[in-house]
């Protein structure tokens, strides 16, 4: 497929694939085809075997500064309901069996914000800045914003940054939890590639159960989530990968997972 808002790009030796989103002259504004775009590129790589994790990143200058405010303004209230919407793009990210990391540098706001928060893990440069300001134009986060930032950083904490709009830097974002990491500018791509390498090195099998029983159990009662992990772990028990992995420590060597 040829992408018009989206560059990708494949580092098979590192097994990661890399979304850049790529609308500069707006400040990598999410629009429709983006979101289309962007479950398109989650769908490739999702089905492809080489990729064990994802880097989603705007490049050094601008994550996301939110939905595209001019496009927004032609769509009535039925087109925005029956829109292609974050929401599917970031239930997407959750879904999917492989890892994916944010990397953000610049503006993280809006539905720029939800796309990061969407994702399992979040790197900040230090010129990121986060917030929702859709408080400021009269309309509320519709993309998740209400549900991933309370989650996130508390209720407390959500409902300040949604209600003023305010936005805050990397090192509040690290402090209330909204960000794993924060790193100089020019060692954001490197971060991340490394933070994908350390995931990347372990079983595909294992690593998409364990995002499975986190991303399902977090929710749920302690009973619900004692069986949600018991099945993820018998299912993981069974796998090829498991018997690699405990031969090859047995044997004091570097397993060699098969993804099955």
């Amino acid at each position: 497929m040829d992408y018009t808002t989206l560059l990708l790009e494949r580092r098979e030796t590192a097994g990661v694939g890399i979304i850049r989103l790529n609308r500069p002259e707006v400040r990598n504004a999410i629009n429709t085809v983006m979101r289309q775009e962007l479950l398109q590129a989650l769908s490739e790589f999702e089905a492809d075997d080489v990729v064990r994790a994802v880097i989603v990143t705007g490049g050094d200058k601008v994550f996301a500064a939110g939905a595209d405010i001019a496009a927004m303004m032609e769509k009535t209230a039925l087109e925005q309901f029956n829109r292609v919407s974050l929401w599917d793009v970031t239930s997407r990210m959750e879904q999917s069996r492989k890892p994916i990391i944010a990397a953000v540098a610049g503006f993280c706001l809006g539905g720029g914000c939800e796309l990061a928060m969407g994702c399992d893990v979040r790197i900040a440069a230090e010129s990121a800045r986060f917030g929702q300001p859709e408080i400021n134009i009269g309309i509320l986060p519709g993309g998740g914003g209400t549900v991933r930032l309370a989650k996130l950083v508390g209720i407390g904490k959500a409902k300040e940054l949604i209600l003023t709009g305010k936005m805050i830097t990397a090192e509040e974002a690290i402090r209330i939890n909204l960000v794993n990491r924060v790193v100089p500018d020019d060692r954001l791509m490197e971060e991340a590639m490394e933070m994908a390498r350390l995931m990347t090195r372990h079983s595909p099998v294992a690593l998409g159960l364990a995002k499975y029983a986190v991303q399902n159990a977090v929710d749920a009662d302690l009973q619900t989530g004692r069986a949600i992990e018991n099945a993820c772990f018998s299912l993981v028990f069974v796998s090829e990968d498991r018997t690699e992995g405990m031969r090859a420590f047995l044997e004091k060597r570097k397993p060699e997972y098969k993804g099955r």
